[in-house]
């Protein structure tokens, strides 16, 4: 690998990195050369992940600003931060819309979208100040192509999708790149929670609906948005890229 390891000498910032896409995409990150921040609410999956590719665990809640300055603060102390990869996120089970609680509405809001917005204040001033920078959002699927019984998990993906967009006009004339990703559902620890149960019967039904017939896997995500990280994509912002294996065609 070496000269052509696509990320080396970055420091790069995933959040939800304890499981499922994050972990998958802190891998990929670190296997081409970048240093990593494993940021997770849940910190001993951070340490897990932290520890096998050679990153740095840090503990955050991204609905928390103070939680959130205390990873930039963490970040910044080892260099000047490269990437930062928004990925933490929450659903509610398939259901009614009129059933979904006014908790879990306030969760989706505050874990889906007020984290980006709480991560773009903490790390575009410094990005701004150093002319380059790298976001890339976790959407979905499911903020282009809804499902029923999902509602207020579709309407905060479309959120992300448009901040991505509207993010990207902004930025690029400081030479800040914004990006997303749009990943069909994956064996992650939501999975269930869009099935609403796992049973062979749901599975198939749902992957019936993947043209390529299979869910997408950290490892396609860690494969994407490495591509969408590096200077090979220097000429790429503002798009939500579909990892989908087809299926909002």
């Amino acid at each position: 690998m070496g000269d052509h390891m696509r990320l080396q000498g970055k420091l790069a910032i995933v959040t939800g990195a304890g499981s499922g896409f994050g972990a998958g995409i802190a891998r990929k990150f670190a296997a081409e050369g970048a240093r990593v921040i494993v940021a997770d609410i849940n910190a001993d999956a951070a340490a897990m992940v932290a520890s096998e590719i050679g990153g740095i665990a840090q503990a955050c809640n991204v609905a928390d600003r103070i939680s959130v300055e205390r990873l930039r603060d963490a970040a910044t102390a080892l260099g000047p931060v490269d990437i930062v990869v928004n990925n933490a996120g929450v659903t509610h089970l398939p259901t009614a819309t009129e059933n979904v609680s006014e908790a879990d509405f306030d969760r989706i809001f505050a874990v889906n979208m007020k984290a980006v917005y709480l991560m773009t204040l903490a790390f575009v001033p410094d990005f701004k100040l150093r002319g380059g920078g790298n976001i890339l959002n976790i959407a979905s699927t499911a903020g282009v192509s809804p499902r029923p019984r999902l509602s207020w998990y579709n309407a905060s993906k479309g959120w992300v999708i448009t901040a991505t967009r509207s993010l990207a006009v902004e930025l690029a004339p400081f030479g800040i790149r914004v990006n997303a990703l749009n990943p069909v559902a994956g064996e992650t620890p939501l999975l269930k929670s869009f099935m609403g149960e796992d049973t062979p019967e749901i599975r198939a039904k749902f992957l019936s609906t993947i043209p390529l017939g299979r869910f997408s896997t950290p490892e396609d995500m860690g494969n994407a948005a490495c591509f969408l990280c590096s200077d090979e994509a220097s000429m790429i912002t503002g798009v939500a890229m579909e990892v989908d294996g087809g299926r909002c065609i």
